[in-house]
């Protein structure tokens, strides 16, 4: 047909905030957020977005590219800065709530923040990491604008100390904007539209810088890809403050669907949302789904059966999700990295696979899957290598992305970004292995892996065995430095309620796991205690590690 000039009319940067704006118009009076007693529509979402960004531009002397900081936890205002602050040109970073003062202070300074909007229940943190501030910056300073969000369902309900100290109320806040702002779409779909930090273990937090389009692709493809219809009820149990609820603040916005945010995420809480607002989905770590299955008799109520439930994180324990299917939830696995927008594979389910066992499908269904609809390229490789790995669901290499669903970079450290895209691709520091099938399946991050005697020993195969067990609750696996071996496998445990650790459980314990795993796989210490965890309910496999390696921990049975 020949060459065609490109029309200015019909190209327009891609952008997830549209999202919003389309669902304001085809369904107005449509709930968006459901919230206690607080409930809006998609029109007065639409309104309460185009205030906050026209109060950030005019009240807060907001610029395209500043960075607007937001620290709390699911509750209404956080959903609505998902679009505001894109709005106002401004680059949105949430910050996990369950980070120190001092984690939260270097996030500030590196990321520039011009403006924090912050739950009233975490003022005092934030105050204190701005005085850290102060302290080492002295005049240089700038102090960022405040806007504390007021809750009747915050345990720490009086505002008098933030509104002392200058801050806006963010009600107050919002009521100072124009309802009808003409929002800035961005310049180049290329541009910057959040920024998210990973945890940092053993360095200081990395920022993960994504774009307007790469937000775009990650909300369609999990659209397409968890099957997400036009009117679903969406939980949020998932942060909002973890990659941006994995996409979904936009996604469910491109549904028309409706959001029940839950300040705390209870058991009892989740069944009474299904209960009520009649919940089609939502997301959450493993751990959250250990929290359902395990739910006393009084935290649970009747529900329909066929809730949808995405998970991801660490790999779900098989004995999990087969409780999950017997609870009557539809779990769907994902993988993903703060890098790749949150989730960027899925285990894509095939109708041939309903016949199969409980056991089998929960088998199944806890591999890491196949790439995105919206991910160009996913692969395993040798590691230190782009070449992949036979397909022979043995060999172990590293997970590998490129495409649209990867970040942009790493904010002010271009070693650590030249670093993790070697050879052109995303390299993830995930160890896996490739079936005949071309589904991925995650064997263990590169640094959990075991040497015990020169055999790489899998921590969650282990841990897969040791949720098997019935007594126990959540199970973790580490290193433990050993003369002879190296290294031998140490599992920390949490029981069920009422039980006791005891020697003698140890011992039953490992005799289990050695019934089922080669002897060299089996655990060699048993160590009973709640475990440690980040706001998403991940286990901290690095505090374990540092415990094993600076107390002397008693040997179990061998």
């Amino acid at each position: 047909m020949g060459e065609l000039e490109k029309c200015a009319a019909n190209y327009m940067p891609l952008t997830p905030i549209r999202f919003l704006e389309r669902a304001a118009k085809v369904y107005p009076d449509r709930p968006s957020i459901i919230y206690g007693s607080f409930s809006t529509t998609w029109s007065d979402t639409l309104r309460r977005c185009r205030c906050l960004a026209s109060a950030l531009r005019n009240r807060c002397s907001i610029q395209t590219g500043d960075t607007v900081s937001v620290v709390a936890p699911n509750v209404p205002a956080i959903y609505e800065a998902h679009f505001g602050v894109p709005m106002s040109g401004a680059v949105i970073n949430c910050i996990n709530i369950r980070l120190d003062a001092r984690t939260i202070s270097f996030l500030l300074q590196h990321s520039e923040t011009k403006v924090i909007i912050v739950d009233q229940e975490f003022f005092t943190l934030v105050q204190d990491a701005l005085q850290r501030l102060e302290k080492t910056q002295g005049s240089l300073y700038k102090h960022p604008i405040l806007i504390v969000i007021e809750d009747g369902h915050c345990p720490k309900p009086s505002l008098m100390q933030a509104l002392a100290k200058g801050a806006w109320n963010y009600e107050e806040f919002l009521q100072s904007g124009d309802p009808d702002f003409h929002w800035i779409p961005p310049m180049d779909e290329w541009d910057s539209i959040s920024l998210s930090y990973t945890s940092g273990t053993t360095s200081d937090p990395k920022g993960v810088v994504s774009s307007h389009r790469g937000a775009y692709i990650a909300c369609l493809s999990a659209c397409i890809d968890w099957e997400l219809k036009e009117g679903c009820v969406y939980l949020w149990t998932l942060p909002l403050f973890h990659c941006n609820g994995w996409c979904f603040s936009w996604a469910i916005a491109a549904m028309a669907g409706t959001n029940v945010c839950l300040r705390q995420v209870t058991a009892k809480g989740i069944y009474s949302a299904i209960a009520n607002h009649g919940v089609t989905h939502f997301c959450a770590a493993p751990i959250v789904l250990n929290t359902i299955i395990n739910a006393s008799p009084s935290d649970r109520l009747p529900i329909k059966a066929g809730v949808q439930v995405m998970t991801a994180g660490a790999a779900p324990p098989i004995a999990v999700l087969q409780g999950m299917e017997m609870e009557g939830f539809q779990v769907t696995h994902a993988y993903g990295l703060t890098e790749t927008y949150g989730p960027s594979t899925i285990c894509a389910w095939k109708r041939e696979w309903d016949p199969l066992t409980l056991q089998e499908r929960a088998r199944l269904k806890a591999r890491q899957g196949v790439r995105y609809t919206g991910l160009e390229e996913l692969d395993v490789v040798y590691v230190g290598t782009v070449n992949p790995v036979p397909a022979d669901g043995t060999t172990i290499g590293e997970i590998v992305m490129r495409g649209n669903m990867v970040m942009k970079g790493y904010l002010k450290n271009p070693e650590s970004t030249r670093k993790c895209f070697n050879g052109g691709w995303f390299h993830s520091g995930d160890l896996g292995v490739k079936h005949p099938d071309g589904y991925l399946e995650i064997k263990d991050r590169e640094k959990d892996i075991i040497i015990s005697g020169g055999e790489n020993i899998s921590s969650l195969e282990i841990e897969n065995i040791l949720y098997q067990h019935p007594n126990i609750l959540e199970a973790c696996v580490v290193a433990q430095p050993d003369e002879q071996w190296g290294e031998i496998p140490c599992a920390f445990i949490t029981l069920k309620s009422g039980l006791d650790g005891t020697p003698a459980l140890a011992n039953e314990i490992m005799d289990f796991a050695r019934d089922r795993l080669p002897r060299f796989m089996a655990p060699k210490n048993v160590v009973f205690g709640p475990l440690p965890k980040t706001a998403t309910g991940k286990i901290q496999k690095h505090i374990l590690r540092a415990r094993v390696k600076t107390q002397k921990l008693l040997q179990s049975k061998l």
